[in-house]
């Protein structure tokens, strides 16, 4: 999965980035993940109150901190771990769309104590985080370059979790033959039913079964979301 797993990044800082397109629009969001979140909204948010609840929606100015000045209005969203998209305190600031204006948001955030995010960084954490498997985590990357509605589609249901259930479900097939294979080989003399030749045969290719036919869906789903060559 491109852009999610990198080096040198520190574990546990706060962390921020612009997270729409760049360029001008009606709103571009900031979005700030880590302990630290709720503190930099308090410090840069014209008025805030005392007591922030989560997934409530706050009207006010976005101020540089050290003289007051006001950069531009928004609308900031705080979410509180583990109810969030990483699992960590998040807050989203949803300003006006302008180049200038949601770069200064950014870089006052990075003056009152955030990181700039790697490339990837917010769903690497949502992975690390247990809000999604790895199979949903290279989904996320479909949904966005998804060129149509067919490879949209199922980068949704692989969103959803469908991969992996479907991937636990073999794994705990197997973990039940091999269970069954150490009870026969430890306790052969028990009064415990002995899995037969016949049985693990029958059960072994049932798993294969599965695995091929998920193998046969990657060629279709790399060529839908790649394209023919």
């Amino acid at each position: 999965m491109t852009g999610i797993f990198f080096k040198g990044e520190k574990m546990g800082d706060t962390i921020a980035a612009i997270a729409t397109p760049q360029g001008e629009g009606g709103i571009g969001i900031v979005r700030i993940s880590g302990d630290d979140s709720l503190n930099i909204m308090k410090k840069i948010l014209r008025p805030c109150p005392a007591e922030v609840k989560p997934r409530y929606a706050y009207y006010g100015n976005i101020v540089n901190p050290e003289n007051e000045n006001v950069i531009d209005e928004a609308i900031c969203l705080y979410m509180k771990a583990p109810h969030s998209y990483t699992c960590e305190d998040v807050v989203e600031i949803q300003a006006h769309g302008g180049i200038v204006s949601i770069r200064l948001i950014l870089r006052t955030v990075l003056d009152c104590g955030a990181r700039m995010a790697e490339p990837g960084e917010f769903t690497k954490l949502a992975f690390l985080n247990g809000r999604m498997d790895l199979a949903q985590a290279e989904a996320v990357i479909d949904v966005i370059k998804a060129k149509s509605e067919m490879p949209l589609q199922i980068a949704e249901r692989q969103l959803k979790g469908r991969l992996g259930t479907e991937i636990s479900e073999i794994r705990e097939s197997l973990r039940d033959v091999l269970a069954q294979m150490a009870v026969n080989i430890d306790f052969p003399d028990e009064d415990i039913e002995q899995i037969t030749f016949e049985n693990l045969t029958l059960a072994l290719k049932e798993i294969r079964s599965k695995l091929a036919a998920l193998l046969a869906t990657s060629a279709t789903g790399r060529m839908l979301r790649e394209g023919m060559q």
